[in-house]
C-alpha cells in the first residue's frame, strides 16, 4: 500500500523534509517514513535529516524524514485511521502507554536489538509497557535543573542555592532587586510553563515533587499501581510552588496560561531569571543570552525528600503495519549506536536530538566541551520516570489541570485539590485496570 503524509488538504500545511529518494511507503524496497516531534526547518529537524542521511549510508535503505511539531499526536491520530501509520516515530518518552494502548506500536526485542546491551539500564525503563515487554529502542534522555540567570545572581550578592529557603530568597532578589539595572520592577524569578497543554504544569512541578520525594502514582506489584498524589510531600511541593505565584509573587506574569515555547522566549528577553528546565536549551540559551551570564544548577533537595528530578527523554517506536520490518530494526539499532548518538548529540551547537546519551560507550565530556552538561548528566542518577502504566497521557492531564488550577486560583486550597485529584487518578487507574 502507498504511503502518504495525509489528504491532500492536510498535507498542505506539513512541512516534510526529505532525505534519500522515492516516494515512502510500507514496501521494503520504498523508503523508510521517519517522523519526529520537532518543528519544521528547526536545528533539531536538520540534525534527524543527519542522522537519516548516515543511516542510509550505512545501509542503503532510503529514508523520508517528517518534522513536526505542532498537534504531533492528533496528526498520528489521522494517520492510524487511515492506516498509514510511518515506519518510525520518534517520540517522548511518556507518550509510550497511549501509543501502545491503541495498538500502534511492535514489541521489540531488546535481547536481539544489535547494540542494546550497551543501552543504559534505566533508559530501558523508558521503553517498557505496562505488561513489562519492550516497546520502543531508547533514543535520548534528560534530566532537569536549573538554568539561572548568572550575572543577576552575581549582582543581587547570592550564592548558588542549596535549599528550596535559598532558591526562594534568589526568587524574590530577582524580583525586588532589579537585578538587570534598568531601573524598573519588571523581572521575576521564576518562569515556568504552567499551563495545562500538553500537562505542562504537571510536567514542570514533577520534578520538585520528585526533589522532595514525592510521587504521582506507585507500583503496588503485580502490575497494579495505586495513586500517592495527595501524600504530604507531593502536597508540600506544589504549595511551595503556590507560594510563588501567590503570595511572594515571583513567578513572571501570564504563566499560568504558557507553554515551553512562550517561556523559552520569557527567559531569553530577560523577564525572569530561574527556569527550572531539560538541556534541551541549554545551547540555545548560550547563543542567545550568553555564555557568561547563564549558569546550571542542580535542583536543590525539598525538605522533606529528595534527591530526584524527571527523567524523561526520547524513545525510537517502530510502528505497526510496517512492510519494511527489517528495516524499522535496522533503524533503531543505528539509532542506539554510537556512531547514531553522537549525531543525534550534535556535539555543542543547537538542535540536539539525543539530550543525554543513553549507549554506555559514548562519553558526554568528549562530545561537549561546555561542562554545564555535566550538572544534567549527573541529576539523571536519580531521575524518576513516569510508571509504565498502560496510559500516563491522561494521568499527566488531570495533574496538569489540578495543579495548574491551583496556582491561577489563590484561594483554592492545595491539600483539598490534592485530594480530588487522588480520586481522580484512582479511577483512572481503575478505568485502565491497573489499580
Amino acid at each position: 500500500m502507498s504511503r502518504h503524509l495525509l489528504g491532500v488538504a492536510i498535507a498542505t500545511t506539513l512541512a516534510v523534509m526529505l532525505t534519500g529518494c522515492g516516494s515512502g511507503g510500507s514496501g521494503s524496497d520504498e523508503a523508510l517514513e521517519i517522523w519526529i516531534r520537532q518543528a519544521p526547518d528547526s536545528d533539531s529537524a536538520k540534525t534527524a535529516v543527519k542522522l537519516a542521511d548516515a543511516f542510509t549510508k550505512a545501509s542503503g535503505i532510503t529514508t523520508k524524514v517528517v518534522a513536526l511539531f505542532d498537534d504531533f499526536e492528533t496528526k498520528l491520530q489521522q494517520q492510524a485511521a487511515q492506516k498509514k501509520l510511518p515506519d518510525i516515530v520518534i517520540n517522548d518518552t511518556a507518550q509510550l502507554g497511549n501509543m501502545h494502548t491503541q495498538g500502534w506500536l511492535r514489541e521489540v526485542d531488546k535481547a536481539s536489538l544489535s547494540g542494546g546491551d550497551q543501552v543504559a539500564e534505566l533508559a530501558w525503563k523508558a521503553a517498557q509497557g505496562g505488561d513489562g515487554k519492550y516497546y520502543a529502542a531508547p533514543f535520548s534522555a534528560q534530566a532537569f535543573a536549573l538554568i539561572v540567570r548568572k550575572d543577576w545572581r552575581e549582582k543581587v550578592g547570592l550564592d548558588e542555592p542549596k535549599t528550596w529557603d535559598d532558591l526562594s530568597k534568589l526568587a524574590q532578589a530577582f524580583t525586588d532587586e532589579d537585578p538587570d539595572g534598568n531601573g524598573q520592577k519588571d523581572t521575576s524569578g521564576f518562569v515556568i510553563p504552567a499551563g495545562t497543554k500538553r500537562g505542562y504544569a504537571s510536567w514542570y512541578a514533577s520534578s520538585l515533587i520528585y526533589a522532595n520525594g514525592g510521587d504521582f502514582i506507585k507500583a503496588a506489584g503485580g502490575g497494579k499501581f495505586t495513586s500517592t498524589v495527595n501524600d504530604p510531600k507531593t502536597v508540600e511541593a506544589v504549595q511551595y510552588l503556590q507560594n510563588h505565584f501567590c503570595t511572594s509573587k515571583t513567578v513572571n506574569p501570564g504563566a499560568v496560561s504558557n507553554d515551553t515555547t512562550v517561556t523559552h522566549e520569557v527567559f531569553e528577553k530577560g523577564q525572569g531569571g530561574i527556569y527550572l528546565v531539560g538541556p534541551y536549551v541549554l545551547a540555545r540559551f548560550v547563543k542567545s543570552i550568553g555564555t557568561d551570564k547563564i549558569e546550571v544548577i542542580p535542583v536543590p533537595q525539598g525538605p522533606s525528600g529528595g534527591p530526584g528530578t524527571l527523567g524523561e527523554g526520547e524513545n525510537v517506536y517502530l510502528m505497526a503495519g510496517s512492510g519494511n520490518e527489517a528495516g524499522q530494526k535496522r533503524f533503531a539499532e543505528f539509532a542506539v549506536s554510537p556512531e547514531g548518538q553522537r549525531i543525534g548529540m550534535n556535539k555543542d551547537a543547537n538542535g540536539a536530538i539525543v539530550r543525554l546519551p543513553v549507549n554506555n560507550q559514548v562519553d558526554l565530556a568528549a562530545e561537549r566541551q561546555d561542562p554545564r552538561w555535566k550538572v544534567f548528566q549527573d541529576a539523571y542518577a536519580d531521575a524518576v520516570y513516569a510508571p509504565p502504566v498502560p496510559n500516563w497521557a491522561p494521568i499527566r492531564q488531570d495533574s496538569a489541570d489540578a495543579i495548574n488550577a491551583v496556582w491561577a486560583d489563590c484561594s483554592a486550597d492545595v491539600k483539598a485539590k490534592m485530594d480530588a485529584l487522588n480520586t481522580t487518578l484512582t479511577q483512572e487507574l481503575q478505568s485502565q485496570k491497573a489499580s
